[in-house]
């Protein structure tokens, strides 16, 4: 058998284990959400399932900003562990409502007083699809999700906290009742806070209170119409809206300058009504499978990177090719330490 048979064999041989290893390489596997079937389809505000396995209380708004009205629940899915209890709070916006499983399992009376709380200990695990019976055609629908093990992995929605230690707010958030962490919106153009939600013994929150995001992120900043007037005035001057009542007004800023902006609303902020946006490059919350920074995958020249795919396939293509493997060969044999182009005396 001469070089030349080898030196094809043993390509032919390295380039289909590539190409075949990389071919039988399984994906990176991505976990779907509990399956609600169409439940959500109509549901404007559903994006996601907040991951609240582990907490003893998990509280649901009643007659938040969405579709097209005071006619959601926020957040709309949530999954927790079994025992938790689940406390909905009215906003008083949007006329009456209730809260009803499609089951059976619970309901909730008819009211529009703002304040208002309803609550149910699930001990169970399920999926627990319930709606507000009057606007239930507008989409306010909802859903718990009770499992034993928790972070199903399901993608969650704006109120996923950070995976990465929260920024030092010294004491902003002290007397702030409904500050729980910090919600990863890096990578978003758009971030909505809600302005005078339910919180601090009333409607007198931020919602969510903290968030992170990107340069170049813009913040929009939506009224509820509930509590009264309130505004938005960052600590630093950075920005300030007018003091407002009106329902579904806006303000919006854009942070083009990593930072930390403290903000709280002038009239309450003595009652804890105040907020935080992060704003940086990298993103605390990110998960380490790509993007700026470090990743755990293929560093190393791992064997089965889409590059090494790439040339297990040409290397294969090219020595089938009679020509190919020509070229191969002379060029080989032009590398040789000494051969001068030609094959070695003994050949």
């Amino acid at each position: 058998m001469t070089d030349a048979d080898v030196t094809r064999r043993r390509l032919l041989q390295g380039a289909a284990g590539l190409t075949v290893a990389a071919a039988a390489r399984p994906a990176v596997a991505q976990s779907d959400g509990p399956d609600f079937g169409g439940w959500f389809d109509n549901v404007g505000n559903y994006d996601g399932v907040v991951d609240e396995t582990g907490s003893d209380e998990v509280t649901i708004s009643v007659g938040a900003d969405a579709n097209g009205g005071a006619f959601g629940f926020d957040p709309a899915a949530v999954e927790v562990s079994p025992g938790t209890t689940v406390v909905w709070e009215w906003t008083g916006s949007g006329g009456s409502h209730n809260v009803v499983a499609e089951d059976g399992t619970f309901e909730s009376e008819l009211t529009k007083e703002s304040g208002h709380t309803f609550e149910y200990t699930f001990e169970e695990t399920g999926t627990y699809e319930y709606a507000c019976t009057p606007h239930r055609s507008m989409g306010m629908k909802g859903a718990v999700v009770v499992s034993e093990g928790g972070g199903s992995g399901t993608e969650t929605a704006q109120s996923e906290e950070s995976g990465g230690s929260d920024p030092d707010f010294g004491s902003w958030f002290d007397n702030v009742g409904n500050y729980d962490g910090v919600v990863d919106e890096t990578g978003s153009d758009e971030v909505t806070v809600s302005v005078g939600a339910d919180a601090n013994g009333g409607a007198f929150g931020f919602d969510p209170a903290a968030v992170e995001v990107s340069p170049g992120t813009t913040v929009v900043w939506e009224w509820t119409g509930s509590g009264g007037s309130h505004n938005v005035v960052a600590e630093d001057g950075t920005f300030e809206s007018e003091l407002t009542k009106e329902s579904g007004f806006t303000f919006e800023y854009t942070f083009e300058e990593a930072g930390t902006y403290e903000y709280a609303c002038t009239p309450h902020r003595s009652m804890g009504m105040k907020g935080a946006v992060v704003v940086s490059e990298a993103g605390s919350g990110a998960s380490g499978d790509g993007g700026g920074g470090e990743s755990g995958g293929n560093s190393g020249g791992d064997p089965f990177s889409p590059g090494a795919s790439a040339l297990g396939i040409s290397l294969l293509i090219a020595f089938l090719s009679p020509l190919g493997l020509a070229a191969f060969l002379r060029r080989r044999g032009a590398d040789e330490p000494g051969s001068g182009g030609r094959p070695r005396s003994g050949d």
